[in-house]
C-alpha cells in the first residue's frame, strides 16, 4: 500500500530529517543584516538628537542644565520607550508574514519555525538591551553627553539602574515582538480577519480585567510592585509565542 502526499508531508509537530531546524531559522531571519543590527542604533540615535532639539527649546526658554527643573523634566523623558515599539512591532509583524512562506518553502517545521522565531526575537532584544547599556555607560561618563542630556538615565528605564535598564529593555522588546509575530500568524492563517478578531478578543479580555479590578483600583496601586510589570511582560510573551504556533500550525503558505 503507498503512502498518500497527506502521509509524506511535514506535521505540525515533526520535521522531516535534514529539514531546518530553529537555529536554521535564526539564521534566516538575521539575513536582513542592516535591518536587524542598525536600524535599532539609528533609532536610538534620532531619540538623542531629537531629545537634543528639545533641550535646546527649554533653553532658550530660560531652563537650565543641572537645575532642579530641568533634571526633574529631563529625567522623564521617554523617547526611547515612544521611539522603539513601532520599529519592534514591525519587525516581529514581518519576521512571521515575509519569513514564514519562506522558512516553509525551504522545508522548516511549523514548530522549528516558532521556535527560531523566538530566539531571533531574544537575540534582537538581547542586543538592544546591551546597546542601552552601552548608552547609559557613556551618558554617565560624560556627565549626560556633556550638556546635561538625558536619554538613557531617565525613570522609565530604571532611573539610571543598570540592572533595571536590562530588564526593561530586554523584555519590552520581546514582548512588543512576540505580539507582533501572533498578529502576523493571525494574518498568515486567516487573512484580514485575523489580526481583526485577535485585537478584539485582547480588548475584551484587558475591558473585563479592568472592569474586574475597578474597584480595587486603589488597593492595586499600594501594592503594586515593579516585578509586576516584568511577570506581565513574560505572560504576554508566552500567551503570544503559544498564539503565533497555534495559528501557523493550519496556516497555508500564500
Amino acid at each position: 500500500m503507498t503512502a498518500s502526499t497527506h502521509d509524506l508531508a511535514p506535521t505540525a509537530t515533526h520535521r522531516l530529517p535534514g529539514a531546518p531546524s530553529a537555529l536554521d531559522v535564526v539564521h534566516l531571519q538575521t539575513a536582513k543584516r542592516f535591518m536587524t543590527f542598525a536600524v535599532p542604533l539609528l533609532t536610538l540615535a534620532l531619540v538623542l538628537a531629537i531629545s537634543g532639539v528639545v533641550a535646546g527649546v527649554f533653553y532658550q526658554l530660560g531652563s537650565r542644565p543641572g537645575t532642579e527643573e530641568w533634571v526633574a523634566n529631563s529625567r522623564n523623558n521617554p523617547g526611547v520607550l515612544w521611539a522603539l515599539p513601532g520599529f519592534l512591532g514591525y519587525y516581529g509583524v514581518q519576521s512571521v508574514a515575509t519569513t514564514f512562506p519562506l522558512a516553509l518553502t525551504l522545508g522548516a517545521g511549523r514548530r522549528a519555525f516558532t521556535a527560531g522565531t523566538l530566539l531571533f526575537h531574544g537575540l534582537l532584544s538581547a542586543y538592544i538591551a546591551l546597546v542601552g547599556l552601552v548608552l547609559l555607560g557613556v551618558e554617565k561618563a560624560t556627565d549626560q553627553w556633556f550638556v546635561g542630556l538625558y536619554l538613557m538615565d531617565v525613570v522609565v528605564l530604571g532611573g539610571g539602574d543598570p540592572l533595571r535598564l536590562v530588564t526593561v529593555l530586554f523584555l519590552g522588546s520581546l514582548a512588543v515582538m512576540s505580539a507582533g509575530a501572533a498578529f502576523a500568524a493571525a494574518w498568515v492563517r486567516f487573512a484580514a480577519r485575523g489580526p481583526m478578531a485577535l485585537a478584539l478578543g485582547t480588548l475584551l479580555v484587558l475591558a473585563a480585567a479592568a472592569l474586574l479590578l475597578a474597584s480595587q483600583a486603589s488597593a492595586v496601586a499600594d501594592a503594586f510592585q515593579l516585578w509586576w510589570l516584568a511577570a506581565a511582560a513574560v505572560v504576554v510573551i508566552a500567551l503570544a509565542c503559544a498564539a503565533e504556533h497555534l495559528l501557523l500550525r493550519r496556516a497555508s503558505v500564500r
